[in-house]
């Protein structure tokens, strides 16, 4: 694999791991307040305690009502590190722009006379490969038109032999 490949794929992950890591740190970034006017998002009711008793008198003499029993909650997976996260995937961020500027240092110094030079040769190269390919093309054309000839000849033939009926 030559090295403008490299530095396009090692591109390509550096964009998707910066992509990652921000969607990552937007979404388990915890909530904040804009104001102190607006309410909390993380408790909307601001006095649970008296909304959530009920407000029935009690009478007098009568049993205490019975406590409602909570099913068990169910197991909660294994939470994520959230301070380490955002961490490991900007190693990662880091990692990779390290191995990009690497492939880019390796990459091999010319001048201008160089590449103008190097252009030539090539452009050069391709005049050469283009006549080549001109004349195999010809060839190919001349050999098309025998093989039409020759196959009209048998088709002829063929239907010469055959009687009427």
């Amino acid at each position: 694999m030559d090295i403008i490949t490299q530095l396009q794929e090692q591109l390509s992950e550096i964009a998707m791991v910066a992509v990652n890591t921000f969607g990552t740190l937007q979404r388990d970034a915890p909530p904040d307040r804009l104001s102190s006017s607006y309410p909390d998002p993380l408790n909307p009711n601001p006095k649970p305690e008296e909304d959530a008793k009920p407000q029935v008198p009690a009478q007098p003499g009568a049993a205490p009502a019975p406590a409602q029993a909570q099913p068990p909650a169910p197991p909660q997976p294994p939470a994520l590190d959230l301070a380490e996260h955002p961490k490991a995937m900007s190693h990662a961020l880091v990692l990779a722009a390290k191995k990009f500027d690497a492939l880019v240092a390796a990459l091999p110094l010319s001048s201008e006379e160089d590449q103008l030079r190097r252009i030539q040769e090539l452009q050069a190269e391709n005049e050469v490969v283009g006549l080549e390919l001109q004349k195999q093309l010809e060839a190919a054309e001349l050999e098309l038109k025998q093989v039409e000839v020759l196959f009209n000849e048998a088709t002829d033939n063929c239907i010469n032999l055959k009687k009427p009926d």
